[in-house]
């Protein structure tokens, strides 16, 4: 294990540089969440299908259970647990839209230097104009169940169940449970629980009450999580890791337009319609999944209906819910519906990043709302939620809650339902007679290719350094 140890210290070192200013040390958090015994358990793999470009590069690196699609460059990192996709990346002669289009001279690369991700999705789809050819990544430290989504990051440190969207951060802390959505960050500290969105247009802006967040996303003195959502997707953490004790899984009934990862749960009686896509680390159990959903990575929807067209990004759990057609449900919200409670969201919702809806009454949203924050009582809706008509109405500034709105409404929706369109239309969920194909029919031909570390000797837990070429 010295090596392994030699590199993980080396990454600390640096970011914790990084982080001088916040007088902010990642070392404790590391060492207590880092088990290298348990990378020699798993095997890692990659995937390969025809639709993306493969340059899979590893030097003094570390690896498990993840896979890559696309190009990358890793160099000495230390990765664990992580979903670096490049189904994304752009191709040479693509144009990136800023000021002027510029195009780019050759294709996109994912490149990733010094960094310990630890349990984190990396979603290739870089909104950096200043390094295009590049996605980035230098050194960052990354807690369980993160999302760093589109980011360009150096130097940083992400808490549990935080998540980092469409922007970049230099030398940043984002404490747990938060969701940031600002374009570009520099030497910032962002408190726990805050979801902040801003561009030139608007700006939206709740924080959890303390003792709300600590009884859901808590973390003791080491960075550690603790609180009901972990405790949630703890308590399944061995159901996947069931998933790479056998190669060969019988594959999922679906219909020819949609894709089941093979590195997703599936469990119970689940119904899936066409152009859905059921992501790597997906957890479905009596699920009804309707025509054009998805579900995204690390996302978990039990005992629940979509009704169709819903996009559950990336760590959102559906429990015990009915979820009407078109509904976009955000990172890390925890709609934790209740057997004799269900939780019911009409059409056309927004339900935004990292949003909690936990009550032991039956609740009910209708549809074409905005829903934030924390909902734990049908008096909680009148303070969490907004229609979209109203808010659109918007000119200058609103207050509902303890959220805060300001400047236009109507773009704020706009820019929204733009990127929903665009993730169903990424998707495949809008796919129809071979036109409009996306990763839901694309997932279908992925082959998976797998590697395994040393087992014993200096370089024990470490895998070896590999290039693989088309």
């Amino acid at each position: 294990m010295n090596q392994l140890q030699q590199l993980t210290d080396r990454i600390i070192s640096r970011v914790n540089a990084n982080l001088s200013e916040f007088n902010f040390d990642t070392e404790m958090f590391v060492k207590n969440a880092l088990d290298h015994e348990k990378m020699i358990k798993f095997y890692a793999f990659y995937g390969i299908t025809a639709h993306h470009p493969i340059y899979f590069n590893f030097k003094n690196s570390n690896i498990g259970g993840s896979y890559f699609l696309g190009k990358c460059h890793v160099g000495r990192s230390a990765i664990y647990k992580s979903d670096i996709r490049g189904d994304e990346l752009k191709r040479k002669g693509d144009n990136i839209r800023c000021a002027k289009d510029i195009p780019l001279v050759e294709d996109e690369m994912i490149v990733i230097r010094d960094s310990l991700l630890y349990k984190t999705l990396v979603h290739s789809n870089s909104h950096n104009p200043e390094c295009p050819e590049e996605f980035g990544i230098r050194n960052t430290v990354s807690a369980h169940y993160a999302n760093i989504h589109g980011s360009t990051l150096e130097g940083c440190f992400l808490g549990p169940f935080a998540t980092v969207d469409l922007m970049n951060l230099h030398s940043c802390v984002v404490g747990e449970f938060s969701y940031v959505q600002t374009g570009e960050l520099f030497h910032r500290k962002i408190d726990p629980g805050t979801v902040w969105l801003r561009d030139g247009n608007f700006e939206f802006r709740y924080t959890f009450d303390n003792q709300i967040l600590d009884d859901f996303v808590g973390v003791n003195d080491a960075f550690q999580p603790r609180g009901k959502i972990y405790d949630f997707v703890n308590e399944r953490e061995k159901r996947y890791e069931r998933l790479f004790d056998v190669m060969n899984i019988e594959p999922i009934d679906a219909p020819e337009s949609s894709a089941v990862n093979r590195y997703a749960v599936v469990d119970g009686n689940v119904s899936i319609g066409k152009n859905v896509l059921i992501s790597q680390r997906a957890y479905l159990d009596n699920a009804v999944m309707g025509d054009g959903s998805n579900a995204q990575e690390n996302s978990y929807i039990i005992n629940s209906t979509l009704e169709g067209l819903n996009i559950t990004a990336h760590g959102g759990k559906i429990i015990n819910s009915t979820v009407g057609k078109g509904t976009f449900v955000g990172f890390n919200s925890f709609l934790n519906g209740k057997k004799e409670a269900p939780v019911q969201i009409g059409e056309g919702c927004v339900v935004m990043p990292h949003t909690i809806i936990d009550s032991d009454s039956p609740l009910q949203i209708p549809g074409n709302h905005l829903i934030w924050g924390f909902i734990g009582s049908k008096e909680d809706i009148e303070n969490n939620t907004i229609s979209l008509d109203d808010l659109a109405e918007v000119r200058d500034s609103v207050q509902v809650g303890k959220m805060k709105f300001s400047g236009k409404g109507a773009v704020f929706i706009d820019s929204f339902k733009k990127r929903v369109n665009a993730i169903l239309l990424a998707n495949g969920a809008l796919f129809e007679e071979n036109s409009k194909r996306g990763h839901a029919q694309d997932g279908q031909n992925i082959s998976f290719n797998f590697i395994q570390p040393y087992r014993t000797g200096e370089r024990a837990g470490l895998y070896p350094s590999i290039r693989i070429e088309p």
